[in-house]
């Protein structure tokens, strides 16, 4: 009973999120600075005004800001995000194709980024002050003012031009026909941005968890599990994990958004052909429907992570789903 009334109030949650995205969404976009159908026809495009005319009419530009939200959300109810002006495809059609890239280069990036960061936060903890330490600490507080941008660059040059390891961008070799593409391939392609999102998205979690190890560390009960001739490994496993791993998860989650916004920057540099990249062209071409469509789902996206959040922290916490179940 209890689990059915969360769940309705997080559908509901969900619904008025949409609706509020999908309102201030339009807005922005719509009142852009951009003109969509000069973006369209081009700056020295021939064309008529009457046939200028004619296109507005079919996109509905000339129509009321309000109609124009009023038929794009009731279309978009029945599952109709509209065409595409930069891809001429249907937008549901290019999310679709785009998430699939999106989603293994995200999902890689944001596990190694939350293990790595794990390990390293308790490593520099139990070691506090050591070089190890010293080093990871420096290495955070560079990764956490670095711009997406800029660290990607930087790998591309040093990695893919200098030393010509790994290929300059793009998901598959150039020239390749698609059923001949191996699975090494796409991941001979995708090392650089994992690579590059993991080390940028890796700072907040190491210090986390690094200072959270050294809170307990200092702690009476460490005191005393050391007096009774505990090692490390003992104090990891049988206090350090169970107390920093709900933080440390939080924490990861917490990092979800600044991964999604990043990722866009990261396949830009790379020329990845996921949502990032497709976003960055909509928004270069005033591509309103591909826009809106990639918000909302952008929008139920963050939010199914927030809600496999909840469900983790009854796994990892049994105080949480107890307390569900005493209510």
């Amino acid at each position: 009973m209890k689990n059915g009334k969360k769940l309705i109030e997080e559908c509901v949650r969900m619904i008025l999120l949409l609706v509020a995205v999908s309102i201030v969404a339009f807005l922005l976009i719509t009142k852009a600075p951009i003109d969509p159908l000069v973006s369209y026809v081009g700056t020295n495009s021939t064309l008529s005004e009457a046939a200028k005319e004619e296109i507005e009419e079919e996109w509905g530009l000339n129509r009321p800001l309000s109609e124009r939200f009023i038929k794009w959300a009731n279309h978009a109810l029945h599952g109709d995000f509209g065409m595409s002006i930069t891809y001429k495809k249907p937008v549901i059609e290019i999310i679709k194709t785009r998430f699939l890239y999106s989603i293994v280069l995200m999902m890689l990036a944001w596990g190694l980024s939350g293990v790595i960061g794990f390990i390293l936060g308790v490593s520099c903890g139990m070691h506090q002050g050591g070089i190890l330490d010293k080093f990871v600490k420096i290495f955070c507080l560079i990764m956490k003012s670095a711009p997406v941008f800029w660290v990607g660059l930087l790998a591309l040059t040093i990695f893919a031009v200098q030393l010509g390891w790994f290929p300059i961008g793009m998901a598959v070799p150039v020239g390749k026909l698609a059923e001949d593409v191996t699975i090494s391939d796409r991941i001979y392609h995708l090392i650089l941005p994992v690579f590059t999102l993991t080390i940028v998205n890796i700072s907040e979690v190491v210090l986390y968890t690094r200072q959270k190890v050294i809170e307990i560390m200092n702690s009476d009960f460490i005191l005393y599990a050391k007096a009774r001739g505990e090692s490390n490994i003992q104090l990891v496993k049988r206090h350090i994990l169970r107390n920093v791993a709900l933080p440390a998860i939080t924490v990861q989650f917490a990092s979800f958004n600044e991964l999604f916004g990043g990722m866009a920057l990261a396949e830009t540099v790379f020329a990845y052909p996921g949502i990032g990249n497709a976003i960055t062209s909509a928004a270069m071409n005033a591509d309103v429907p591909l826009l809106l469509g990639i918000a909302v789902f952008s929008a139920v996206f963050v939010f199914v992570g927030n809600l496999i959040a909840n469900f983790l922290y009854g796994v990892f916490d049994p105080r949480i789903r107890e307390g569900e179940t005493h209510e």
